[in-house]
């Protein structure tokens, strides 16, 4: 319930709105009121007498007009009371959509910003489909909560309490007699709502693992052809969308039970009104005549119509709750976590000095990742990381911009701790160039200015040719307002690459991480890359994670990292003369790679 309550502390935002809503609700139901009472004096005026027994009578011709008259000034009033409602109805439903759909944006938007501030590590055991589930169908059910729960929901209360005003005012005792099936739709209510929320918990889960496989697919679509899995990863669909219509008719056969058994005691309430008002009228001892029981008998209806329509909406009430339940699930995640009073960075046109003093790191307890690492890379120095995969060196050069939260010790940029200074002050200062450059689905030249929105076009070709890059965007059609596809699918990893290094070019950060920048790419392509790598580690702190040795014999320092600790670090030669483990890579680095050469030494042992 109390997620619930959340979604409408949102609409407190939006009074105006709300108090429209209501009172076009309010008046349309008073509106209706006339209904009832209009129709017992359309009855009264028929029970006088027909105009048959009025000519036998001997009524003038005058008499029985001004009869007719009034019949049809009271059948008007009907009409108008109708017309009267439905206009405020459309301009409570035009009210409600304005309140509905802000409040809507405002969910949607802080979603949004709360998921982009999540730290690295929540994103880990996440699937992509399951957090976009979240973002689009889940708050979509919320809202239609909102419609469907404020809109309707407050039309049927408000008619429920005007119509037994109504019924109380004709019959107190036969008003009575109308609410005895009222208990068993409270009980048939409780029944549904407290069972149906873990049916509805599980629809939901259901469909976040449908659409994050759905995804998984759409995203490895090259790989299920080339391995020829089709047929497989089809039924491993069918199994999940499966498991989405078990947990659907779960749903379904509760209510198929619940609906017409709320509406079998509506019914009830009718049949009871019917019998005990009839006999009475009949005995001529109730308090109500033939046509008062008329406007009765319509009067119910319009008392159970909207109490039906409440059991409707616990249906999506419950769906509502258990999509709330999933997106407070987000919005309760704790933020990366900033200084209370961050430090500032002195100035500098130039490289940055970075510390690592006694760190240590762990994703598990009784899991270390680093152990007691300890590092200087003075201003402008290019530091190299090598190592076996799992051995550390991607969480080392994540913890300079704290994209892991939580380590022990310290990590200093020009003597500040990186945890005393506000996020998005420490990453301006970083440029990252991953292993796998990501491209937005968006135009080159969008993608580029990701990098430094204020830049001009001028800079843009500049980075460009620095890159290595600005001779093939030169030769596409739209050159920069290319279209890259999702992920940059239309363009070749070796130019994604370059792409991705202009980008961090443009940025111009004082301090670079290159992740195994060319680890994907053909020896053609990764002179070209390296080459553009060379005009992007000038005059800045870089740590570059090596794929080949080849790229990083010039650091100024190499370490080599193996289960999480630095067993040996100084320059290219000064590993080699001392003949450990770096120089058994370099002695056995056949194919190119540190992989194969790691595996060859330690086949070797």
């Amino acid at each position: 319930m109390k997620e619930l309550g959340r979604v409408f502390a949102y609409c407190a935002r939006y009074r105006g709105y709300a108090f429209g809503t209501f009172g076009c609700a309010t008046l349309s139901t008073l509106a209706l009121l006339f209904v009832p009472f209009l129709t017992q004096k359309i009855f009264e005026l028929i029970e006088e007498e027909s105009v048959a027994g009025l000519l036998a009578d001997g009524f003038h011709l005058l008499e029985i007009r001004s009869l007719s008259s009034q019949l049809t000034f009271l059948a008007a009033g009907a009409l108008g009371a109708f017309l009267f409602r439905d206009i405020l109805n459309a301009a409570r439903i035009y009210f409600n959509n304005l309140f509905e759909q802000r409040v809507i944006y405002d969910i949607r938007s802080d979603l949004y910003y709360h998921i982009q501030c999540l730290p690295l590590s929540w994103f880990d055991d996440k699937a992509s489909g399951d957090v976009m589930t979240r973002v689009s169908e889940d708050v979509t059910d919320m809202e239609r909560v909102l419609i469907d729960g404020i809109e309707q929901g407050s039309v049927a209360l408000l008619q429920i309490l005007g119509v037994m005003v109504y019924l109380m005012y004709l019959s107190v005792s036969l008003t009575l007699l109308t609410l005895i099936p009222i208990p068993l739709m409270l009980l048939g209510a409780y029944w549904y709502t407290t069972t149906a929320h873990k049916r509805y918990r599980l629809i939901r889960k259901a469909t976040s693992a449908m659409n994050a496989l759905l995804m998984d697919n759409l995203q490895g679509i090259s790989q299920i052809k080339s391995f020829v899995r089709e047929k497989d990863e089809w039924n491993h669909f069918n199994q999940t969308s499966e498991e989405l219509r078990s947990a659907t008719l779960r749903v379904m056969r509760a209510w198929a039970f619940y609906s017409p058994s709320m509406a079998f005691f509506a019914s009830l309430g009718t049949v009871i009104v019917l019998y005990f008002g009839g006999s009475q009228v009949l005995s001529g001892s109730g308090e109500l005549t033939k046509a008062e029981l008329v406007g009765f008998i319509v009067a119910v209806g319009f008392l159970y119509e909207p109490v039906n329509r409440l059991h409707g909406l616990n249906q999506l009430f419950q769906s509502g709750r258990a999509a709330a339940e999933r997106v407070f699930g987000i919005l309760d995640t704790n933020l990366e976590t900033q200084p209370e009073n961050p430090n500032s960075l002195p100035e500098t046109e130039g490289a940055r000095r970075v510390e690592f003093c006694n760190v240590s790191f762990e994703y598990e307890p009784d899991q270390t990742v680093l152990k007691d690492i300890c590092i200087t890379a003075e201003a402008g120095q290019t530091i190299a990381l090598v190592g076996p995969t799992g051995a550390g060196k991607s969480t080392l050069v994540g913890l300079i911009p704290r994209f892991y939260q939580g380590y022990r010790g310290e990590v200093k940029i020009d003597g500040t701790p990186n945890s005393e200074i506000d996020l998005s002050v420490l990453r301006s200062e970083i440029g990252i160039v991953s292993q796998e450059a990501f491209l937005f689905n968006d135009t080159l030249r969008r993608n580029l200015l990701f990098g430094n929105p204020s830049a001009t076009e001028e800079d843009c070709w500049r980075v460009l040719e620095a890159a290595n890059a600005r001779e093939f965007i030169e030769a596409l059609p739209k050159q920069l307002d290319t279209e890259v596809g999702e992920r940059g699918i239309k363009l070749s990893v070796g130019e994604k690459q370059r792409v991705s290094i202009a980008r961090a070019l443009l940025k111009n950060p004082p301090i670079l991480i290159l992740d195994e920048a060319t680890a994907s790419v053909d020896t053609a392509t990764e002179k070209l890359i390296q080459e553009a790598l060379d005009y992007l580690l000038e005059n800045r702190t870089s740590f570059v994670i090596a794929h080949r040795l080849s790229t990083i014999t010039r650091a100024d320092k190499i370490l080599v990292l193996k289960d999480g600790e630095i067993i040996e670090q100084g320059t290219h030669n000064e590993l080699l003369e001392f003949n450990g483990l770096y120089a058994k890579l370099c002695a056995s680095q056949s194919t190119g790679t540190i992989e194969s050469a790691w595996e060859n030494v330690e086949l070797a042992k």
